[in-house]
């Protein structure tokens, strides 16, 4: 694979952040470690927590991870090449204060990180997945949400943002239980272009991308929340759904 140019671009956008000299770069790169995470070990700190689930090549936490320098930040994606790319880039720009690790998002949520543990979790585009089949692997159940508002620590944020109108009415109805959404209407101060790639693709393709913040509540509601078991667009859906 060869490594990230000087003047690295996604669509025209830059990448965050420039190419240091090798003698400046670091290791990013981090194994399952098949236990617990522990943050202070391997930050060697104990700072504010933001983690990125499905962090794709990285442009969001390496963005963030330059300008919050008192922060640390993990990224899990199950796509090597992704995760690569990720490292690679964060490498060359001195980065100490970001990991990234191929690993399935569910699996780390439930068995690595601890609960009251995270500042932060972002999830980017989540996949909707078209077919009928495939719905029960759709990332963000009432459980999954219930499980973020646990790793959280109190006063903790939930990031969500997708290109997909059913998947965000879902999320609408999903997430009120156990945090405050606030709607973002306009793009992100800190990456007007767009925080991640797929972000950058959708805008550029003329697609509406949907964005909240949602702030832990202290206590969940005592609210019912439906399945992800959303029509996500695709006439093959519909049409299967009827049999």
């Amino acid at each position: 694979m060869p490594p990230p140019r000087e003047t690295d671009c996604e669509f025209g956008v830059p990448f965050p952040g420039r190419v240091l000299d090798g003698s400046r770069w670091t290791r990013t790169g981090l194994r399952d470690p098949g236990a617990p995470f522990d943050w202070t070990r391997v930050f060697g700190r104990d700072a504010p927590r933001v983690v990125d689930l499905g962090c794709g090549n990285g442009r969001y936490l390496i963005g963030s991870a330059l300008a919050r320098p008192a922060t640390d930040h993990l990224g899990i994606d199950l796509v090597q090449v992704a995760v690569d790319f990720a490292a690679q880039r964060a490498n060359r720009r001195g980065l100490t204060n970001v990991r990234f690790v191929v690993a399935d998002a569910v699996t780390w949520m439930y068995d690595r990180l601890a609960p009251a543990s995270v500042d932060e979790v972002h999830v980017y585009h989540p996949q909707p997945y078209y077919e009928p089949d495939d719905r029960a692997r759709r990332l963000l159940t009432p459980e999954f949400i219930e499980r973020t508002w646990t790793v959280l620590r109190p006063g903790g944020m939930l990031v969500l943002q997708t290109d997909n109108r059913s998947y965000w009415k879902y999320l609408m109805a999903a997430v009120p239980k156990h945090f405050l959404p606030e709607l973002l209407p306009g793009p992100w101060p800190d990456a007007p272009a767009g925080r991640t790639r797929r972000e950058i693709s959708a805008r550029l393709k003329g697609l509406v991308v949907w964005r909240m913040q949602a702030r832990r509540r202290d206590a969940p509601l005592a609210i019912a929340v439906p399945a992800p078991d959303f029509d996500a667009d695709r006439p093959s859906f519909r049409a299967r759904r009827r049999r």
